[in-house]
């Protein structure tokens, strides 16, 4: 969407959806200004009513050969700026969509584990809703680094720690296969 007009005082008199009751940030390839300015006003119509809601903070999407490109914490980031509070995350590492998960499944989250290639979302998430966890080496995180966290004194960097690591999820088709 382009900004509706040339200056600043016509971004601020496009008319807006009253049924808008929540701003939602989630991976936008066509994130823009003009999405920017919408979103903070709709939040500042609706005042604390109006929801901010974001579906994860990944600050950075890992592409092949060690590249990578922002991730949706970027532009939650920008909208929070904007708006100056903090946007509710239902992703993870939030327990909000294991708990959703657990509400409609009859789960035993001590026969469930969590697999994952990033130790701030899918680890964390893992640990703090009682789950194995195991993590798989082809993303973001390197070994060294769960070392790191496993050798601190602090609390919080244990909760990164996986209980379990492969170098690749191909490496568990064998015991799936038993």
């Amino acid at each position: 969407a382009a900004l509706p007009g040339p200056a600043p005082a016509d971004w601020a008199q496009a008319p807006l959806d009253p049924a808008v009751r929540a701003v939602l940030v989630g991976f936008d390839e066509h994130f823009s200004y003009a999405k920017l300015c919408q979103a903070l006003r709709y939040l500042l119509r609706g005042g604390p009513d109006c929801l901010l809601v974001g579906t994860n903070r990944d600050h950075r999407l890992p592409l092949e050969g060690g590249a990578a490109i922002p991730g949706t914490g970027c532009l939650v980031k920008a909208v929070e700026t904007a708006a100056q509070r903090e946007a509710f995350i239902v992703g993870k590492p939030n327990r909000f969509m294991f708990d959703c998960v657990a509400s409609e499944f009859d789960l035993d989250p001590a026969r469930t584990i969590m697999v994952g290639d990033r130790l701030d979302t899918d680890i964390l998430m893992g640990n703090s809703c009682g789950l194995t966890t195991l993590l798989t080496l082809t993303g973001v995180t390197a070994l060294d680094e769960v070392r790191g966290h496993q050798d601190s004194d602090c609390p919080a960097r244990h909760s990164l720690v996986p209980d379990y690591y492969v170098d690749s999820i191909a490496d568990l088709l064998p015991a799936l296969g038993e």
